[in-house]
């Protein structure tokens, strides 16, 4: 959290990644960010400009000529923090752009911090805090899904849903409050009946979002898919035909990925984290039997499991002994059954009459690969995110609807016990709290400081 003195300061960052492009884009946000850009910009006086308006110039250091740039201004309120905000576009050069940078910097401005331009938009009204939080997440998002929910909550989708449950409940919270002014009178102008049942209805809702958290946490971070299967089975092939790359070593030779193999695939819009393990099984190499133990490992915390074999180097026995093991494992899994170029047919059909949903696949002739993503997609189950509705993403929402949640529980507990309105009104402002934490009605310094410190500098 800044001091109120830095926040009446103009910061400067530069906007654009750092390194050498066809142009950079330093911005400036203040309420003498106009005033201190035009002390160094040569051309028409920006301080006589209408907003959104974008003007051609020098720029310069006394009469030496840093680079000729493109600046657009942005008049308070009608700026992204709503404050005075100005934009110069400069070629690419680092050079250039440190040059200008230190130029602002003597003239007036200083260094903003991390998220600071985003922090300013906040405190100054131009959105809630989920809102602000989605920036980070849309800045970062690298997958259609992801974008979609880091856009959805932007604009502002996740913080009506929260607004709502909120209005509903501060109503009955300023009516139990009223009693509590009129105890010795005994008048009730909150029935307990329609309390109890707008807090069932809120207790639905805020269940659905909390249970929206394990699909949002796919979206947002992807699924750790892990290949697993004894070695030879092909899983760095597959690994390989996924990516189009060889990215995995592939050899005859058992046992030749001592340990895990990890990349990003993007299939249907959702981002899979593909792991590559060792082989399962016994073996007396030190090195490959703790890429063995490591693979166990990763099979327990992944979301997603495929199972591989080859039809040419398994039966039915291993099979079935390795499926029980996966089912006890409680983790989904996909049954693969790898090398089809080289399989036996009666081997097939008995395999299709005992487990009718294994996928036969090629790896190496990379046959029947779209109809494994197809079930891999299917498995993350996107339905509830396609037909509009509101996902949590943020794990430190999630937090907080676990704690409304319990409070709302209490509410319902206090109405069973017949409880004081005290003892009511303590669970349903709780409950309150834990909504505007959401939002950001209710902050504290340091959670704000949390928050924007994990945002890049220059926004």
């Amino acid at each position: 959290m800044f001091s109120l003195h830095e926040k009446e300061d103009t910061i400067v960052a530069l906007a654009t990644p750092q390194g050498v492009g066809a142009i950079a884009v330093i911005r400036l946000s203040g309420k003498d960010a106009i005033k201190i850009c035009n002390r160094i910009f040569k051309g028409k006086d920006l301080e006589s400009q209408e907003s959104h308006t974008i003007h051609f110039g020098t720029i310069r250091d006394g009469d030496r000529i840093i680079d000729e740039v493109l600046v657009s201004l942005f008049i308070a309120p009608k700026s992204f923090t709503k404050e005075n905000a100005v934009e110069i576009s400069t070629h690419g050069s680092s050079y250039i752009v440190n040059q200008v940078i230190k130029l602002l910097i003597r003239n007036g401005a200083r260094p903003a911090k991390p998220g600071e331009f985003t922090q300013r938009a906040f405190l100054n009204g131009q959105f809630d805090l989920a809102q602000a939080e989605a920036v980070a997440d849309l800045i970062h998002a690298d997958s259609e899904t992801s974008h979609q929910a880091a856009l959805n909550q932007m604009r502002g989708g996740f913080s009506g849903e929260i607004a709502k449950l909120r209005g509903e409940l501060i109503h009955f919270a300023s009516m139990i409050e009223l009693e509590l002014d009129f105890t010795e009178e005994d008048v009730e102008f909150a029935s307990r009946d329609d309390l109890r049942i707008l807090v069932e209805k809120l207790l639905r809702v805020v269940e659905q979002l909390i249970s929206s958290f394990d699909l949002g946490n796919v979206i947002k971070n992807g699924v750790p898919t892990v290949i697993a299967g004894k070695p030879n089975a092909g899983k760095s092939t597959l690994l390989n035909a996924l990516l189009n790359e060889e990215k995995a070593i592939v050899s005859d030779i058992a046992g030749t990925t001592r340990d895990f193999i990890e990349d990003e695939i993007n299939i249907g819009g959702v981002i899979f984290r593909f792991i590559d393990t060792a082989g399962l099984r016994e073996t007396t190499d030190v090195i490959e039997s703790i890429g063995v133990s490591r693979t166990q490992e990763k099979m327990k915390t992944a979301s997603l499991i495929l199972y591989l074999f080859d039809l040419g180097d398994t039966d039915m026995v291993e099979i079935n002994r390795d499926i029980n093991k996966l089912e006890n494992l409680g983790v989904p899994f996909l049954k693969v059954a790898n090398k089809l170029d080289k399989s036996n047919d009666q081997f097939v059909n008995e395999l299709k009459a005992n487990h009718p949903d294994t996928i036969f696949i090629s790896a190496g002739q990379k046959e029947h690969l779209d109809d494994l993503k197809s079930q891999i997609l299917a498995l993350v189950n996107l339905d509830k995110f396609k037909t509009g509705n509101t996902i949590v993403t943020n794990i430190r929402h999630y937090d907080s609807l676990v704690k409304t949640r319990e409070s709302l529980l209490d509410v319902l507990h206090g109405l069973d016990a017949e409880v004081t309105n005290d003892f009511l009104a303590m669970d349903i402002r709780r409950s309150l709290h834990y909504l505007g934490e959401i939002t950001g009605e209710i902050t504290t310094d340091d959670l704000l400081a949390n928050i924007f410190s994990k945002f890049c500098i220059g926004k």
